[in-house]
């Protein structure tokens, strides 16, 4: 109960007052789930099919404050919309915000690219070697794929503005070429708290942000999206 309360937008505090028990063991059964969800969600793609099409981008986030954001990287294969992978890692403030994160946070590292070569390291044995990935214009993505994906094919296509639905993840444009990947990103925000992009959960480890999407994104390949045949 506790790891579909949480994959279906529900705080870690409401889903205690719930369930009338201590938010502590909401904590740590979130941590031992998360265990168990990254295994299951590993072994069920090693056992489907290796994906042929994959998309794949950043969704930011912060943790305590915007001024300290993060970056998941995140692989979605194009047909099924099934999760393939994901990554956690920091990232510099950007815009605005920039002078007054380095004032009071100092200078932030950026994990991006080691988090990019895990997800496309992670990402060998469940996608094919001529595979096509597809992104948009970022030029730090070709060398990833390059480096671990030399066969594959790599289509980049052109930032589209947000549109008011899926939480501004869902592009205004009538045809997405990465619709897969944003329409996953949005039911992220949709159903992960902490995610939301207007809210009081936030997070505050960077650690649990990846234990929380660690549940979800066992929930939402074994039960949101339609099971297609295995490989």
């Amino acid at each position: 109960m506790i790891k579909s309360m949480l994959s279906s937008g529900m705080s870690q505090n409401r889903v205690a007052l719930v369930l009338k028990i201590n938010r502590k063991t909401v904590v740590r059964t979130m941590l031992i789930e998360a265990l168990k969800s990254h295994f299951n969600t590993r072994m069920n793609n090693l056992k489907k099919r290796r994906a042929l099409i994959v998309q794949f981008d950043d969704l930011e986030t912060f943790e305590h404050s915007k001024c300290k954001p993060l970056s998941i990287t995140l692989a979605v294969e194009e047909e099924t919309r099934r999760i393939l992978g994901y990554e956690v890692s920091s990232m510099r403030a950007k815009g605005m915000l920039a002078k007054k994160a380095r004032q009071i946070y100092g200078h932030r590292k950026d994990g991006r690219r080691r988090a990019r070569r895990l997800l496309f390291n992670s990402l060998r044995p469940i996608v094919r070697e001529e595979a096509t990935f597809k992104s948009d214009s970022n030029p730090h993505y070709p060398p990833s794929v390059k480096l671990y994906f030399p066969r594959a094919k790599h289509l980049r296509f052109e930032g589209k503005r947000g549109s008011l639905g899926g939480q501004g993840e869902l592009k205004k444009v009538k045809f997405d070429p990465i619709y897969s990947l944003n329409h996953t990103c949005a039911m992220l925000r949709a159903n992960v708290n902490r995610l939301f992009r207007k809210t009081w959960c936030t997070t505050k480890r960077m650690d649990r942000l990846h234990a929380h999407l660690a549940l979800y994104v066992d929930f939402h390949n074994s039960r949101l999206i339609p099971q297609r045949e295995a490989g």
